[in-house]
Formats: C-alpha cells, sequence, structure tokens
C-alpha cells in the first residue's frame, strides 16, 4: 500500500472515532484484507458501507476486486462516496443507497461480508447467501460485539443492549446448526465468523 493512501486511510480512521461510526479495528480489518489477498477473492457484496472504510480496504489489498456495497444511512452513504472518489476507486465499488433487507441484486460472489445491523444478521444471511458462488465465503463481522456476548446477560444494564446480545448469540447458534455452511469463529477484532458453503 502506498504511504498516500495509508494516511488517507488513517484520516477515515479518525474521522469514524470523531463522528461514533463503527468500522472494523485495526485486527479485524487485516483479518479481512488478508483474506480476501490469500483467496483471491475478486467479487464482493458487502452489506453495510458505513463511510467506506472495509470496503476501500479490501478494494486497496486485491486491485482487481469488484465491490457491491450498501448502506442505508444517508449521511455516511454520502460521505463513503466521498471517500471511494478519493481514493480513485469508482470503478473498483459499486455504491447502493438502499435498506439491504429491500435491495435487489444480481450476480455471484466469492464473498459476502456482513456488518450492519447486527440485529439482522440472519436475515442478511438468508437473503443473500442465495448469490455465493459454490466455494465462496460469508464473513460475519462483531460477532462478540465489543465483548458484551461474552458477559453474563444479568449484568448488562440496557434492555436494548441485552436484546442485541440475545439476537447475536441466536444468529452464532444458527451458524453452529446450520445444515448447508460450515462455520468458523475467529477471536480477532471484535469476532468474526467465516461460513463457506458444505
Amino acid at each position: 500500500m502506498s504511504g498516500n493512501n495509508y494516511f488517507m486511510l488513517k484520516e477515515l480512521k479518525d474521522y469514524a472515532k470523531e463522528n461514533n461510526v463503527p468500522i472494523m479495528n485495526d485486527e479485524g480489518i487485516d483479518f479481512l484484507t488478508t483474506f480476501v489477498i490469500k483467496n483471491s477473492i475478486e467479487s464482493i457484496l458487502e452489506i453495510g458501507t458505513a463511510i467506506g472504510f472495509s470496503a476501500i480496504s479490501m478494494a486497496l489489498a486485491n486491485p482487481q476486486a469488484k465491490i457491491v456495497t450498501i448502506e442505508r444511512d444517508e449521511e455516511r452513504y454520502l460521505e463513503a462516496v466521498k471517500n471511494i472518489k478519493k481514493f480513485d476507486l469508482e470503478n473498483n465499488i459499486t455504491l447502493l443507497f438502499n435498506d439491504a433487507l429491500e435491495t435487489n441484486i444480481t450476480g455471484e460472489y466469492d464473498l459476502i461480508f456482513i456488518d450492519a445491523a447486527k440485529g439482522q444478521n440472519r436475515k442478511f444471511f438468508e437473503k443473500f447467501a442465495r448469490f455465493l458462488k459454490p466455494h465462496g465465503f460469508i464473513i460475519t463481522d462483531n460477532m462478540k460485539f465489543h465483548g458484551y456476548v461474552d458477559k453474563d446477560e444479568a449484568t448488562i444494564k440496557s434492555r436494548n443492549l441485552r436484546g442485541l446480545v440475545r439476537k447475536i448469540k441466536e444468529y452464532r447458534t444458527f451458524l453452529e446448526e446450520n445444515e448447508n455452511y460450515e462455520t468458523t469463529f475467529y477471536d480477532v477484532g471484535d469476532g468474526v465468523a467465516v461460513s463457506t458453503p458444505k
């Protein structure tokens, strides 16, 4: 990666921190970009663009990759459009402004990356898995959700947070018991699940 790209990515991280935009931490993004390189991933569907940090990172990791990414928050979508242009990646990344569950897509993908509303993970998985190539991968981020998933539920004061943690746990069980997919859980970043068709 060029020095200029490195500093521009750092600017994105700083913006995310200042504006409370959830993006992958360093360990998580390293895992994801290394995965893209090692597995020669060339077609990616991303659910949850935010400001474009992970899509840009994957595109820089493999300049051959074509990425379709979906974002429903208008402010973040517009920021992502600006950032993708700044990195000169408009030919690599197609950005869709919509709710992923209401978005119709076409094509087949080497990788589907789920990093949007955590309570909807299972719906995202079930909706988009049919667009996965036979030897493709589905990666889901935030399986630990800042450590809350491993905590005793009684110690979590916020009812909304307890509900979200419960949904992530249910999603984990859904992955573990899925007869059509083999899932490996990695204790990197905020917890990453990698699912492959059996």
